[in-house]
């Protein structure tokens, strides 16, 4: 698995892949992705709208689309199956690698999905070619398949409670794991799933330029954390975004495709 690539990289490789800008923020941050891309963004990429690319029909924010939907969305945005596709965000939260997640979940090729370490941040500081225009690209004929074991649903999340058949990572802050600050979306209890682990997502990120931190610094924090990340684990968070971060993580550590508990806190949490 490609799970990163770096500025470097990317910059000798812009006419060779496509280019998402995966950007999503959180409600309360009062910050608009789209409009954000519009400014300024990566030459050749497209706005990935993760909200907007979701299943609709859910109550649940941003659960993973239907394959059909998955397919229609892939061949209006000119992806084919062959492309090497490379996502990176503006977000605090790291979204980027949510897309990343979902490219896997519907079988794209793992070698040809990867997100940009450091994201537009580091990008920009690097005082690397941006934009403000969108290219076009011809529609496709994607083809999907559902990998259905990257994902997990309540009942099975209940069921690991007596059966303790897989560990269970919440990324959320640690505040929000014990119940000490309540949850930003309402209608939500505050705590955590019985059994599970709290490790922040932002404990794998350098805060300087927000890159990834190390291969060791990441298997040392699962190590401290008691964690063998070549068994089984799983990844929550609010609304199963950063789970992502931790799945990601995960793959750089061991190479495996991440499982991801897709309704999180937002479907557990409910009062």
């Amino acid at each position: 698995m490609k799970s990163l690539v770096s500025t470097d990289w990317l910059k000798k490789n812009l006419e060779n892949v496509r280019i998402f800008d995966g950007s999503w923020h959180l409600p309360s941050s009062n910050r608009n992705a789209l409009n954000e891309f519009n400014s300024v963004h990566i030459k050749n990429s497209n706005f990935f709208d993760i909200d907007k690319n979701s299943n609709q029909k859910s109550n649940l924010p941003h659960m993973l689309p239907t394959k059909k939907e998955w397919e229609k969305v892939m061949s209006s945005l000119g992806i084919k199956n062959s492309d090497h596709v490379i996502i990176y965000d503006n977000s605090d939260v790291i979204s980027s690698c949510r897309v990343w997640y979902t490219f896997l979940y519907f079988d794209h090729n793992p070698d040809l999905v990867s997100v940009l370490d450091g994201g537009l941040k580091k990008w920009l500081k690097e005082k690397k070619e941006t934009t403000q225009d969108i290219k076009k690209f011809k529609t496709s004929s994607y083809i999907a398949n559902e990998n259905k074991s990257l994902v997990l649903d309540k009942n099975q999340i209940n069921s690991n409670i007596q059966d303790k058949s897989f560990e269970l990572i919440d990324a959320r802050s640690k505040e929000r794991f014990l119940g000490l600050q309540p949850e930003p979306r309402e209608g939500l209890r505050s705590g955590n799933i019985t059994g599970s682990i709290n490790i922040p997502f932002t404990e794998f990120i350098n805060f300087n330029d927000r890159t990834f931190k190390k291969k060791d610094e990441l298997i040392s924090i699962f190590e401290k954390n008691k964690l063998d990340p070549n068994k089984k684990i799983a990844f929550t968070c609010g609304s199963g975004l950063t789970a992502c971060v931790l799945g990601l993580t995960n793959s750089i550590i061991s190479g495996r495709k991440p499982v991801v508990y897709d309704g999180s806190w937002s479907e557990y949490g409910i009062k």
